[in-house]
């Protein structure tokens, strides 16, 4: 339903997780009985996440034990792990800069130019311990840099920007032909992200294995202050999944939507799920991680842009070891530990076997849902508080 702005414009209704609930069915299942595994391409994973490519969050070491937990990090080939041979310094420098010094300064460590020669090595320290690599690379670096990692044995490239468009319009520079270019490609590609119907439409018939959704929601992320830019994840997701329908009409070729960013408990996971995303992306939970490089520090790959800075130094802290925020076991009661436990259980709790009948269950809008009778909590700053 469009809702006036004002004469001459119209908008539409958007909202984030905090103003859905999930809806109990009928039916409980065993936490024991819920599957939620799911597959890119040939890929298998036993957990329906993706570790967002960011230096804080993922390193070649994050990696590996994000793949022996069962899910997939993703290495940023444009981040410290290619500018420097040992990036340790950089991190500890980072983590020690004050608020009003961070982003100057990482601007200045960004700088550093990318050794082509380093991506190979990363991709290398991945795949010799026999997970499956994914790494991330922007559209316009992706053609000068994409044969080292897959000569180096990259499973699944990620084609990431701010915002990706299946139609770059430049005067200045010959755009990536996102069609052709992973059409000609050896490992399947995930590209992103998006936030509206028809964008994920179009960036599916790229010939995308997945396409991800979500622009500014993250932890660290200010380009919906900078630019203005973004749509509520919820209704970001939804739309997307609805591209997902048609594109599977037109084609009988089913693209997976990843939810991108805007995810801070076991329930958002799970509603972002429940809105139609087969699988998460997710970085601040990770970057809390005891193994993160970030030392409880987090940034996005905008915050270091050399004129046009769209992220933030956040302060993340530590909430317990890569196995605790992800598959517990958890010892707080905030969800923001065993984000997949979690899931797991609200499937149980509503009904559902699986993550194709989850995508199913009913929604409502219920913005009094985290408010509603926890006045304790939120007077003792405790639980949902």
């Amino acid at each position: 339903m469009e809702i006036d702005i004002g004469i001459g414009k119209t908008g539409r209704r958007a909202y984030g997780f905090d103003d859905i609930a999930i809806v109990p069915s009928r039916r409980t299942r065993d936490p024991d009985d819920v599957d939620i595994s799911w597959q890119i391409d040939a890929f298998q994973f036993e957990l329906p996440m993706m570790g967002s490519a960011m230096d804080s969050a993922i390193s070649p070491a994050t990696a590996i034990e994000i793949g022996r937990l069962g899910g997939l990090g993703v290495l940023n080939l444009e981040g410290l792990w290619t500018r420097y041979e040992n990036p340790d310094v950089c991190f500890e420098e980072i983590a020690e800069l004050s608020p009003e010094k961070a982003t100057r300064r990482m601007q200045e460590i960004y700088l550093e130019p990318i050794k082509p020669e380093l991506v190979g090595q990363r991709i290398d320290e991945m795949k010799s311990t026999g997970i499956v690599t994914a790494a991330s690379l922007t559209p316009q670096r992706v053609g000068g840099l994409y044969r080292r990692a897959l000569d180096a044995g990259l499973d699944i490239l990620v084609i990431q920007g701010t915002v990706v468009s299946a139609e770059h319009v430049s005067t200045q520079t010959e755009p990536l032909d996102l069609k052709r270019f992973i059409a000609d490609l050896e490992v399947p590609a995930i590209v992103g992200g998006c936030a509206s119907y028809s964008t994920a439409l179009h960036l599916m018939r790229t010939g995308a294995v997945c396409v991800l959704v979500g622009v500014g929601p993250g932890a660290a992320c200010t380009t919906r202050g900078v630019l203005g830019v973004g749509v509520p994840q919820a209704t970001a997701i939804a739309d997307a999944a609805g591209a997902r329908i048609r594109y599977l009409d037109e084609t009988g070729r089913y693209v997976h939507v990843i939810a991108d960013g805007g995810m801070r408990t076991g329930g958002d996971v799970s509603k972002a799920i429940a809105c139609g995303a087969d699988a998460v992306m997710i970085g601040s939970p990770l970057a809390a991680a005891a193994e993160a490089p970030g030392s409880g520090s987090h940034w996005g790959m905008a915050t270091f842009h050399p004129t046009l800075p769209r992220g933030a130094r956040v302060q993340v802290g530590n909430l317990g070891t890569l196995q605790e925020i992800l598959t517990g076991p958890a010892h707080e009661n905030d969800g923001r530990r065993n984000l997949f436990g979690a899931l797991r259980v609200s499937m149980a709790t509503t009904g559902y076997a699986n993550l194709k009948e989850f995508q199913k269950a009913e929604v409502m809008v219920a913005p009094s849902l985290q408010s509603e009778g926890k006045a304790l909590q939120r007077s003792q700053r405790v639980g949902m508080g």
